[in-house]
């Protein structure tokens, strides 16, 4: 099976600040985000890490600063990063009425598999081939994470976010997760947004929160 070929990702914010109502969530945050290499967001639950990843998603816009994201060396407006964009988190919401089967068809259709990964192919690398004509409705919390984690994590996209995505997987799961990272990260920048070392152990660098209050 063939690695990602992706063109290279940047993300570079200045001074981003984000406020809900009168609460800063986060201040002044000065980091550049670098293709083929992987960071993680640290810090405390409710500590603002998935909402800096939303803000990196291109789906949310600072309170305060500037975020410029640039793909094959141009700059991509905010609004255009989600077609470059692979994301996975516990609140993403699967179409429960669907069987696995059909869930993988209309991701596929919006944004290839990785090289030499078809549908079926994806359904036995999550070791669920024997619920493949089962509703998504009928899955345990376990095979629903490794449905989102295998949709975000195998495609074909050169950004690729990941909020706490061990939740709800047992060792097994824990380690599949791992080997998956392994063999699809090649080339992408990569952020995984979490407090659990084994979510984000492989990563190159660190951004804690905290350090932004």
């Amino acid at each position: 099976m063939g690695f990602l070929h992706t063109t290279g990702m940047e993300i570079t914010l200045s001074k981003v600040s984000k406020r809900y109502k009168f609460e800063w969530i986060f201040k002044s945050i000065d980091y550049s985000f670098q293709a083929g290499r992987s960071y993680a967001i640290l810090g405390p639950n409710g500590s603002g890490k998935s909402t800096l990843l939303k803000i990196l998603s291109g789906h949310l816009t600072p309170s305060k600063g500037d975020i410029k994201f640039r793909h094959q060396q141009s700059e991509l407006a905010p609004d255009l990063v989600y077609r470059q964009v692979s994301y996975a988190a516990p609140n993403y919401e699967l179409i429960e009425e669907n069987s696995l089967k059909e869930a993988m068809a209309f991701p596929h259709k919006i944004r290839p598999f990785a090289e030499g990964l078809s549908p079926a192919a994806l359904i036995e690398l999550m070791n669920l081939k024997k619920a493949r004509n089962k509703e998504i409705r009928f899955f345990s919390s376990g095979m629903k994470q490794r449905l989102k984690l295998a949709l975000a994590i195998c495609s074909d996209s050169p950004l690729l976010l990941l909020d706490e995505p061990t939740t709800n997987l047992d060792e097994q799961g824990m380690q599949w997760y791992l080997d998956l990272i392994q063999q699809f990260r090649a080339d992408r920048l990569l952020i995984v947004a979490s407090n659990m070392k084994v979510d984000y152990g492989f990563c190159d660098e660190q951004l804690r929160i905290l350090d932004y209050k």
